[in-house]
């Protein structure tokens, strides 16, 4: 078909060609207080970009604008599911990360020394993330939402010295608390010299003396202090960030000043095509990569107005997502297909209550983008009048790395897929052995090759990094993703889940990915999970877990049509053990689902580390409702 022809082919081939001219041009396009000396040094497994480069993140982000006459430009602008919202210029936002800067020193808090920021996505939070990068100190932000062993575990990984919170995070018009789960987390987290609390809501919070200041309190102490910026090496650390949680332990990815600002800078342009004048809202949380890469330093870099919200997207009503398009006239949307699916649940009509017309382009990301759901989207809510993008990344590559390139040229859109292997992305699909499979086939996918948002190390397990992802595939120097996929004939790269959750049949491979999809085919569902579990005939079937639309409700009859509609797509080989109606999904606070606790109610198990489930009552609603079905279980023939 052509698809990779003209600009899209070139740009690839550029970054194939000369690796190191391509990624030293891209580095170009940003200030450096002192240019580096070599591109790329690498020594399997690790690796440096820009050795010898100083530079600093948040600078860049702020101060930089600033300095080149763009302060009155509106940065970022916050808003919450309780109508509060507030507005910074760029001028305003330096003057107060400059104030945080400041009363991070007046703690004592300096260059190389870690904190943990465990705030919702409000301007606060913000602020202090590009204050504390601004002056060299490394953050850990942990989702607002994480218990106190998750939250524990993070602050004593990071050596944290000291605890940013507020007292309470909103969801769903709920005060959730939370400076108990900070006492309770850093009782065992001696490191921790300092607690500092934003108060918003209306309940007393027991502060500790000697320890706990609040907020107020802590920018008093920026008088008199330093408010100077840092100049850092380009392999300095600017953050650590946990894995989102599909794995029981978290691994904390380090990600720098240098490649890392390179990388999130250049995919901003290529892939999301964001300007200056763009007014861009990413969805997500500031707990996430996705938060930190483009709510909060990548927008920022490339001088537009990034949007934070706080709170569920379907609260107070099903017209909030589109509200806040047509309120701030947003120009392009970062969400996920959890979101997507979220929002199909409401139907069309929302969408149609309000003007869409300011928006460009939507992209997603976080877990494939069902065709089904991508159709719903693309065609019914936005009318068919705009692109809706899906790409692919992980916590620890820091932005894209297959995607559709909307700011180079867009491809056909091939519902389903992820898109191509951007510029600078050396991908291949192997099999257990290493060898790459055929066009088509399935295999893991890896990268050939370091680009500069990958982590080239994680926190204090430097043996881990090696053997998590550089050492997995027999013979190869290549980095592991985990994931299952396959490359069709146009380069177009199809993921059916991670490679620890294909589901084997009768010595057929069906990625969960392609399942859950065939599910999503039937109008009532809105969600579908699915896992396998053991059978003495086939090897392995299928465990489903279907959420339904409204206005839809389970009955035997539906059973039967949802076997019908995964047999279609699928054919004999997609044996379903059992269907489930549920209420919901477990999910990790990112939107992935997580299979692992499916499997463990299907076959009876504890599902270890649930930390980071979006709700973790589902996980008993999943128990229940398996335990009210075992007696009607369908099975596939």
């Amino acid at each position: 078909m052509g698809a990779l022809e003209g600009k899209v082919a070139a740009w690839k081939r550029e970054a194939t060609e000369d690796p190191e001219g391509f990624w030293g041009r891209a580095a170009e396009a940003l200030p450096w207080f002192r240019k580096w000396e070599r591109v790329l040094e690498w020594e399997p497994p690790t690796f440096r970009w820009y050795r010898g480069g100083l530079s600093n993140l948040a600078y860049n982000c702020v101060d930089h604008h600033v300095k080149t006459g763009a302060g009155s430009r509106t940065a970022l602008i916050t808003e919450n599911e309780r109508g509060e919202r507030s507005a910074y210029t760029y001028a305003q936002l330096h003057e107060e990360t400059r104030r945080v800067g400041a009363a991070l020193r007046g703690l004592g808090i300096k260059k190389g020394d870690r904190i943990a920021i465990y705030m919702p996505t409000c301007a606060e939070a913000i602020v202090l993330m590009l204050g504390a990068v601004r002056i060299g100190v490394v953050i850990i932000v942990v989702f607002a939402g994480f218990g106190a062993g998750a939250l524990g575990e993070r602050i004593r990984l990071a050596g944290a010295r000291a605890v940013f919170a507020t007292d309470v995070t909103y969801r769903k018009g709920k005060d959730v608390p939370l400076k108990q789960i900070v006492d309770d987390a850093v009782a065992g987290s001696p490191m921790v010299e300092h607690v500092v609390v934003l108060k918003r809501g209306s309940a007393a919070v027991a502060m500790t003396a000697g320890r706990d200041i609040t907020w107020d309190e802590f920018l008093r102490g920026a008088a008199g202090q330093d408010d100077s910026h840092v100049q850092m090496e380009a392999n300095e650390p600017a953050y650590i960030l946990a894995t989102s949680g599909t794995t029981a332990k978290p691994k904390l990815a380090v990600h720098t000043h240098g490649g890392y600002q390179v990388y999130v800078h250049s995919m901003a342009k290529w892939m999301f095509g964001l300007r200056p004048a763009d007014v861009w809202w990413s969805t997500s949380d500031i707990g996430w990569v996705v938060g930190h890469s483009y709510i909060v330093f990548a927008p920022l870099l490339i001088g537009c107005t990034t949007i934070a919200y706080e709170g569920a997207l379907d609260h107070p009503d099903a017209e909030t997502f589109y509200r806040i398009v047509e309120r701030h006239q947003v120009t392009g949307v970062f969400t996920s297909p959890t979101a997507v699916r979220l929002l199909m649940r409401y139907g069309s009509a929302p969408a149609k209550q309000h003007d869409l017309s300011s928006l460009e382009r939507v992209f997603c990301a976080g877990e494939v983008l069902n065709a089904p759901a991508w159709e719903w989207f693309q065609k019914e809510a936005l009318g068919d009048r705009i692109p809706v993008i899906d790409h692919y990344w992980q916590t620890e590559t820091g932005g894209p790395v297959v995607g559709n390139p909307y700011g180079v040229a867009l491809l056909p859109i091939k519902p389903g897929s992820g898109g191509v292997p951007l510029a600078g992305i050396e991908a291949a699909v192997v099999d257990s052995d290493g060898n790459e499979v055929k066009p088509g086939e399935k295999g893991i996918f890896v990268i050939k090759r370091p680009f500069p948002g990958l982590t080239a190390r994680l926190w204090a397990e430097t043996e881990r990094y090696a053997k998590d992802y550089w050492e997995k595939v027999p013979g190869k120097t290549v980095y592991f993703t985990g994931d299952a996929s396959s490359i069709d004939a146009d380069g177009y790269v199809w993921f059916s889940g991670r490679a620890d959750e294909i589901i084997k049949i009768a010595d057929h491979r069906i990625g969960t990915i392609e399942v859950e999809t065939a599910f999503l085919r039937n109008p009532a569902v809105a969600e579908a999970g699915v896992t396998g579990r053991p059978d003495e005939l086939r090897g392995m079937v299928i465990s489903a877990f279907v959420v339904l639309k409204s206005g839809h409700a389970p009955s035997d009859a539906l059973k039967k049509e949802l076997l019908a509609t995964v047999r279609s797509e699928l054919g004999p080989v997609a044996v379903i053990g059992e269907l489930n109606f549920v209420d919901m999904l477990p999910k990790t606070r990112s939107g992935k689902i997580m299979r692992r606790v499916l499997k463990a109610v299907i076959l009876g198990k504890d599902p270890g580390d649930i930390s980071t489930i979006e709700d973790e009552g589902s996980v008993e609603e999943a128990r229940e409702a398996w335990e009210q079905m075992r007696a009607s279980v369908t099975t596939g023939s």
